[in-house]
C-alpha cells in the first residue's frame, strides 16, 4: 500500500499531477481541491494517496490531507460512485460540507456534483449518513459557491443542476469564469 508521495512535483493539469520521486515520474489523479492547495510546478509537494489496482492499471488517487482520502475511502463505498465521482465530491465541496450536506440530507446540493442526479445523492445520503458527522463548516467549494450564485440569480433549483452539469472542474478558474460558462449553458 503506498500512503503517501512526496517529491518534485513536475506536472499539474486539471485533475492530475506528476511527481518525480528517484528518478520516476509517479501520476497521481487528484480532485480539484488539492490541486489548488499544491505548490507550484518544481517544487516539493506531498500527496496522501490511494491506489486502485484494477485489471488493466494500477490507478494512485491523491489527497491534501489524510481526512479527505478518508472521505473518498467512503465515497467510492456508496454502490454507484467509483473513484471518478468520489474525485468529483471532493472537488465540489470541503470535508466539512460534504458532512454538513450528508448529515443534512441536502440531496440538492450533493446533485450539483457533475454526473450525480438525485438518486445517486440520495443513495450517498442513506449509506453515508451515520458513517459522516456534521460539519460546521460552510459549502465553500468553487461549484458550491457557482451553485448558490445561481440560486441567488433566481434559477431553479433544476437549472442550476442543467447549468452545473456543462462545467468542467478546473482550478485554475476563477468562480467568476465557472459562472459565466454556467450562465451561458442556460442562456442567461
Amino acid at each position: 500500500m503506498i500512503s503517501f508521495l512526496e517529491g518534485e512535483l513536475v506536472e499539474k493539469a486539471a485533475d492530475r499531477i506528476v511527481l518525480a520521486i528517484g528518478g520516476t515520474g509517479y501520476e497521481v489523479l487528484v480532485p480539484v481541491s488539492t490541486l489548488a492547495r499544491l505548490p507550484a510546478v518544481g517544487r516539493p509537494a506531498r500527496v496522501h494517496t490511494r491506489l486502485q489496482v484494477r485489471d488493466d492499471a494500477l490507478v494512485l488517487y491523491g489527497f491534501s490531507t489524510t481526512e479527505e482520502r478518508g472521505l473518498f475511502d467512503m465515497l467510492v463505498s456508496v454502490s454507484g460512485v467509483g473513484p471518478k465521482l468520489g474525485l468529483a465530491f471532493l472537488s465540489v465541496f470541503t470535508p466539512d460540507a460534504l458532512r454538513r450536506a450528508v448529515a443534512t440530507a441536502d440531496v440538492a446540493a450533493l446533485a450539483t456534483v457533475p454526473g450525480v442526479g438525485k438518486k445517486m445523492a440520495g443513495r450517498v445520503v442513506v449509506d453515508l449518513k451515520d458513517r459522516l458527522g456534521s460539519g460546521d463548516g460552510a459549502a465553500t467549494g468553487p461549484f458550491s459557491e457557482v451553485r448558490e450564485a445561481l440560486l441567488s440569480l433566481g434559477l431553479s433549483p433544476q437549472e442550476a443542476r442543467d447549468a452545473m452539469s456543462s462545467l468542467t472542474g478546473n482550478g485554475d478558474r476563477s468562480v467568476e469564469e465557472l459562472l459565466r460558462e454556467a450562465l451561458k449553458a442556460v442562456g442567461r
